[in-house]
């Protein structure tokens, strides 16, 4: 599980004094590791267990491994970084009849276990902490309630808490907005395989962040799910034929490896991220594709991948598909010979924080002129300066700012403990670029 670790209220980076030649090990994906959790649980039969490797121990994972234990699932630690997932012998979808859910600000956790306990039969309240109260779930309630579940925002505003009187989903065809977040039409296809029925859903508008729908499918596949897309507005979900596998294996965290693509790509340097490959389920992986237009040489190998840094240029890039990256490529863009624009990004004004302001308003205590939008952002490189960053309790903002400390002096990150919602080590492996 993370580290007790205490952080200080602030930390200072320091530059680094030579360019980094370094292979970085970075953790499991939280994505990968909260849906194989949760998928593990549902696709488990009565009695036995499926063993995660290379799980995750962060804050988002621990919230969920605690819900599962609520619900009537045993999760066992061994060692580092494995979990064991094992069904009781109870027939029922959700083992737990009552439960009360504290998810903390995990969006991952609250979507999919929203989802997965209207399967049950019982009632289960799921809230979070003073952010998960601003962050929307209407479009996953009412899509549940097409399905025939009783659920509603106990704040009556469309955000969580969320309280479900369940009694398994009662139809098969429900229609889901996609432009605020994916995670809603995650939760569905997820949740869909053990619900006793076939499932159509239809998808309404534009979809963000696609690469993690396309995630969500192919995992829900190596679970034993079926499911179609007939047409990229469309899925059809089969119930389950067969039970979750014994044994899974977690890919290293592509979102974690792009602060270190970025941090060669700022400074110069080389940075190898072992075990990753162009192969990945990750949408985020495309990262370096970026880092490759703005001037980097991008290598891949059987250990992983490498990133080289060149002198960079400005790009003009669509980031709806790999938007958890945004942060990151802002940071590289301070170093850039011409401007950034950062396009069609407009929903994550709803995550951890707003995203768009927060990053305009950090930028320009360093010296970036920045142009915001409601969908995008566009940095201009200017004679840089060191400050105190405010992080917003957002995890994102502390690592990817900390990265122009890497060549700016005086570049400060407040709260760094933030990080521990999804990368505990990161302060540490930060470091690491020092090692000769």
């Amino acid at each position: 599980m993370p580290s007790d670790r205490r952080f200080p209220s602030r930390l200072t980076i320091r530059p680094l004094d030579r360019p980094p030649r370094i292979s970085i090990v970075v953790p499991g994906s939280k994505s990968l590791t909260n849906r194989a959790l949760l998928l593990a649980a549902l696709r488990t039969k009565p009695g036995e267990s499926c063993r995660l490797e290379n799980a995750l121990r962060s804050e988002d994972t621990v919230v969920m491994i605690e819900s599962l234990r609520r619900l009537g699932w045993t999760v066992n630690e061994e060692g580092n970084d494995t979990l064991v997932v094992r069904r009781p012998s109870s027939t029922r979808i959700i083992p737990a009849t009552v439960a009360d859910l504290d998810v903390a600000n995990s969006g991952t956790s609250m979507r999919f276990l929203t989802a997965a306990v209207s399967l049950g039969e019982g009632r289960y309240r799921l809230d979070g902490n003073k952010r998960m109260r601003q962050r929307p779930i209407q479009d996953l309630v009412d899509a549940l309630k097409a399905l025939g579940v009783h659920i509603d925002s106990a704040s009556n505003n469309g955000c969580p808490p969320v309280v479900v009187e369940a009694n398994g989903w009662h139809t098969g065809h429900v229609t889901i907005r996609g432009d605020v977040s994916s995670q809603f039409l995650s939760a569905i296809l997820l949740a869909a395989p053990s619900s006793g029925r076939d499932v159509v859903i239809e998808l309404e508008g534009s979809l963000v962040s696609e690469p993690y729908v396309e995630m969500t499918v192919e995992m829900v596949r190596q679970f034993g799910g079926i499911i179609d897309r007939p047409t990229p507005a469309q899925f059809r979900v089969f119930p389950q034929s067969s039970s979750a596998p014994t044994r899974y294996v977690i890919e290293p965290d592509a979102s974690a490896a792009s602060y270190f693509f970025a941090a060669a790509a700022i400074t110069g340097g080389s940075v190898t991220v072992a075990g990753l490959s162009r192969r990945s389920l990750q949408g985020d992986v495309a990262f370096i594709d970026v880092l490759s237009a703005m001037g980097c040489r991008v290598d891949e190998c059987d250990a992983g991948i490498t990133v080289h840094g060149r002198p960079l240029r400005g790009v003009d890039v669509d980031m709806n598909a790999i938007s958890d990256t945004v942060m990151t490529l802002a940071a590289v863009a301070c170093f850039a010979d011409g401007p950034t624009t950062i396009r069609n990004v407009a929903h994550i004004r709803y995550k951890e924080t707003d995203r768009i302001t927060a990053l305009a308003t950090e930028l320009r205590k360093l010296g970036v002129v920045v142009e915001e939008s409601t969908d995008r952002l566009t940095l201009i490189p200017a004679p840089l300066r060191g400050g105190s960053i405010e992080t917003y309790d957002d995890h994102r903002m502390a690592m990817s700012l900390a990265l122009v400390g890497l060549r700016v002096p005086d570049v400060e990150i407040t709260n760094p403990g933030c990080v521990s919602k999804t990368y505990p080590a990161f302060w540490d492996d930060l470091e690491r670029l020092r090692e000769r």
